[in-house]
């Protein structure tokens, strides 16, 4: 979690999806760079993309925009459903509130009002499932794909289920804190405890400090949280993504199983998988170099693919 200085981030700007009114926020740094749109995942804010994180991948070349996902942060909050928590939500056969083709239309728009023909893309935790689902509906708008730490995007339910730790989940679902600032104050930092990695020291002032910066009540509003996680894809598998595709996991993550990336990788042609030491489900500072050393990478295969096209010679 970071705080976003006036300096650092371009005002809030809006795109819209039908009645859907979505928050963005440009990186000033290294604007001129080759755009990268990023996803967060389940109920949190854009703001948990570490600013740190951010400028490295600018000095990696990208021009970084961030957004919050439908009923996270600034976003549309949708209207109250049946479905009362992310639990719950991962036995309806269907969601009640929008599909996982709104979602993955939501980054569309984003990248409409932002001027973008095409973008690199990172997603985080649902954030990656949304991602895998842009790349799906939408290739001709994505460079590369990077999904970190989320589960193939086609699976819900109960096949979603065996990729997820339900201890922890259970635990997320079981938190309760008051509707107050301090209540989502506290509840920022016992999320990042849950969710950080067990073989690190995990430094609860530093955690604080950045709940205080960033007071996100999507960590709590489980409401919000089942209308997204019940959000039903009906797309293509994700054996169809054509795009270059990287695919991050933290070793250590608590939430979503190693087997998660694992699958993803071996279904999508050609993915290159990294699992990240001493990470959990998290962003730390001890990856970020080498988190935009991949995303780097990654985006330099596009270039030689289309240095071979110029030079390769005429077919007939």
């Amino acid at each position: 979690m970071s705080s976003s200085s006036a300096c650092l981030w371009s005002p809030v700007r809006w795109a819209r999806n039908g009645a859907v009114r979505l928050a963005f926020d440009l990186l000033t740094e290294g604007a001129d760079g080759e755009p990268l749109l990023m996803a967060m995942g389940l109920g949190a804010n854009r703001l948990w993309f570490p600013d740190g994180l951010c400028r490295t991948l600018a000095a990696q070349g990208f021009a970084v925009a961030r957004y919050d996902q439908r009923d996270g942060g600034e976003s549309t909050h949708l209207p109250p459903t049946a479905t009362r928590n992310p639990l719950s939500a991962l036995f309806k056969k269907r969601g009640e509130a929008y599909t996982a083709e709104d979602m993955a239309d939501d980054a569309v728009a984003v990248m409409d009002a932002l001027g973008w023909q095409s973008a690199h893309l990172l997603g985080v935790s649902l954030g990656g499932a949304v991602a895998q689902r842009v790349t799906l509906r939408h290739p001709e708008r994505v460079r590369t794909l990077t999904s970190m730490a989320a589960v193939p995007g086609d699976v819900a339910g109960l096949q979603a289920m065996r990729y997820i730790r339900m201890t922890t989940l259970a635990k997320f679902a079981r938190m309760k804190f008051p509707d107050t600032p301090d209540g989502a104050i506290a509840a920022g930092v016992a999320v990042s405890r849950l969710l950080a990695s067990p073989n690190r020291l995990f430094d609860e002032r530093a955690a604080r400090e950045a709940a205080e910066r960033n007071v996100d009540n999507g960590v709590r509003d489980q409401q919000a949280q089942g209308r997204q996680i019940g959000a039903q894809w009906h797309g293509r598998p994700i054996s169809a993504i054509t795009r270059p595709t990287l695919v991050l996991h933290g070793a250590d993550d608590p939430l979503i199983k190693p087997a998660a990336a694992k699958a993803i990788a071996s279904r999508i042609p050609d993915a290159r998988l990294v699992l990240l030491p001493r990470v959990g489900h998290e962003l730390p500072e001890p990856a970020w170099d080498g988190v935009a050393a991949e995303l780097r990478g990654l985006a330099d295969t596009t270039r030689t693919r289309k240095d071979k096209s110029a030079t390769a010679p005429p077919k007939g």
